[in-house]
């Protein structure tokens, strides 16, 4: 078996009216931004906030009334797991989701609300997976892989199909690589279309799975702390390797700066929501800006589920990379008055002062000495170097803290 055209023409008629058929949307923002002709497939607005919403729903669509009646188990501690607990919901069957011990409870709730039966086994998603397929083996039910499976894959590529009926001339298409089987199903879906349409693949940096598969022993090393924990994938699924490798024109790896940057950009200008593996697609055109200049570019913004801390997080270490945010360290005569001195000169120039620190117990400044270290709100670099100018003036010698 493989996946063809067919297929994913097929799903798109059994998935219609039960997913969203997500706008693909030119962004003058982005584009005046990047220099290319950037549109945006917005698969955030699926019901479960993702693109897993289609290759589930292509999948228990077709599930016999026995198999319906035995039910479904995944092991997936994101977005697979909301989608397959909901589609499982919506056609009548039981769904049991295995999710690694460690996964956040605001997951494992959202993940509950559709009815899904929650069971935490596991230090890592492999060990979760381990559990899920005995499960499916002991019970009778159909264990669904997130990415590894020819009807997850062929949902998954009607969203490249509608991209294509929206906009023909797409010349470029950047879609995110995880397990890889969205990029396995919307590459299918492309290259049947417009053979000549350049197909790239997103990866973080630090799991380069896809990468490493066609390297073999020359692999890069993967794993790591990244903000794209939807395609945080140690091995890409067997067989969407084998359908998308033929595919792909090329790998684009991103670093973690360029994916913050992302996630912000998405907020800051087009007023939407993106997690990081999400933005990774736009991450990919920040990062490698020359490459697309000029040319009409579709990206799959592919899902919004980010936790609320982390987006907090993001944008504000953005607001620090713009100098928005900045941490002066002011040292002074620790004598009553200076600090009201101090804080009345960041004033008269327009810093908003967010926090202070009194430091008496430096031992690298002399014991009479004081330094506060101040956090301040700025409009950008020249208001920044307005302040620290103003300082200088007054007979301080402001240091700017490293970001």
């Amino acid at each position: 078996m493989s996946l063809t055209f067919d297929d994913i023409r097929a799903a798109a008629e059994r998935i219609d009216g039960h997913v969203e058929r997500t706008p693909l949307r030119r962004s003058r923002k982005l584009s005046d931004l990047t220099g290319a002709d950037v549109w945006v497939k917005c698969e955030n607005q699926q019901f479960t906030g993702s693109f897993k919403d289609r290759g589930a729903c292509n999948k228990l669509v077709q599930l016999s009334p026995e198999e319906r009646a035995r039910g479904v188990v995944t092991a997936s501690a994101g977005n697979h797991a909301q989608a397959l607990a909901c589609q499982a919901k919506r056609c009548g069957a039981p769904a049991m989701i295995v999710m690694p011990e460690a996964t956040p409870t605001v997951k494992v709730e959202q993940t509950q609300r559709f009815g899904a039966e929650i069971l935490l086994e596991g230090e890592t998603l492999d060990e979760s997976q381990v559990r899920a397929l005995k499960i499916a083996e002991d019970r009778g039910m159909m264990f669904v892989s997130a990415f590894n499976d020819y009807d997850i894959m062929a949902g998954q590529g009607t969203a490249g199909l509608e991209m294509l009926e929206d906009q023909p001339d797409l010349e470029v298409m950047l879609v995110p690589i995880g397990g890889g089987g969205l990029i396995a199903g919307v590459g299918t879906a492309a290259k049947a279309l417009r053979p000549d349409l350049r197909l790239f693949g997103v990866e973080a940096d630090m799991y380069p799975s896809f990468t490493a598969r066609a390297k073999g022993d020359n692999a890069p090393p993967i794993g790591g702390q990244t903000i794209a924990e939807g395609i945080a994938v140690k091995r890409v699924g067997d067989l969407s390797f084998a359908v998308a490798e033929p595919l792909i024109d090329e790998v684009l790896l991103v670093d973690e700066g360029h994916l913050e940057e992302a996630v912000a950009l998405y907020v800051s200008m087009e007023k939407t929501v993106a997690e990081g593996a999400g933005a990774a697609t736009l991450a990919a055109l920040l990062a490698h800006g020359d490459r697309f200049r000029g040319r009409k570019v579709g990206i799959v913004l592919s899902g919004g589920n980010i936790d609320t801390r982390l987006l907090a997080g993001v944008l504000t270490r953005e607001l620090v990379r713009e100098h928005r945010i900045v941490s002066l360290r002011v040292s002074s005569d620790d004598r009553p008055g200076m600090l009201a001195t101090i804080t009345r000169v960041i004033g008269d120039e327009g810093g908003n002062i967010i926090d202070v620190a009194h430091n008496r117990l430096m031992l690298d400044l002399p014991a009479k000495t004081t330094a506060f270290n101040i956090m301040i709100e700025t409009r950008g670099d020249d208001h920044s170097k307005a302040i620290v100018d103003a300082l200088a003036e007054h007979g301080y010698q402001p240091e700017v803290l490293s970001s």
